[in-house]
């Protein structure tokens, strides 16, 4: 893995962008340093997958709090690994998020989410709509983590597979 660092420093990481669109709950609990994503059969299924899929390309980096599968540096594409299309909407804006933090250091880069178990590829670019959206959205994230408690739980359908589902339902 590659460790980069900026000095524009992210003030929220992907994994809290892409729990902001899954649940409210889940962001609150992971920034506030509760987590349990080690305990998820259905996390460790994705690290395996991540592992073994695109080996050759394979170039993990890190820069600041952002880590990112790989990125060919020769197309100027981040390209982030999911197992499946089921919560799409947040991997799609946590990959804008990506774009959006190399845009802020003079870096041009388009992406690329890759679903190797459906052998599917979802082009992402990042339009000026997306910057003020995500500016919004890191806002409400800064909100929802200076609350006392946690959102309530939402109920949904896949609340039952989270690795926070104890926390949330028992």
């Amino acid at each position: 893995m590659t460790i980069l660092s900026s000095s524009i420093p992210p003030r929220i990481t992907g994994v809290q962008i892409n729990y902001y669109f899954v649940c409210k709950r889940k962001l609150w609990l992971f920034s506030h340093h509760i987590q349990l994503e080690h305990t998820s059969e259905s996390v460790e299924m994705g690290n395996v997958l991540h592992g073994y899929s695109y080996v050759r390309k394979r170039k993990e980096i890190q820069l600041d709090d952002i880590k990112i599968d790989f990125f060919d540096k020769n197309q100027g594409i981040i390209n982030e690994v999911k197992k499946s299309r089921a919560i799409e909407e947040s991997h799609i804006w946590q990959l804008k998020y990506y774009i959006y933090h190399f845009k802020r250091l003079g870096i041009e880069v388009i992406g690329q989410i890759d679903y190797p178990l459906l052998r599917r590829r979802l082009p992402i670019a990042l339009s000026p709509e997306d910057e003020a959206e995500i500016e919004r959205i890191m806002e409400d994230i800064e909100e929802i983590n200076t609350r006392q408690k946690p959102p309530k739980p939402t109920g949904k359908r896949f609340c039952k597979k989270c690795s926070y589902y104890e926390l949330c339902y028992v």
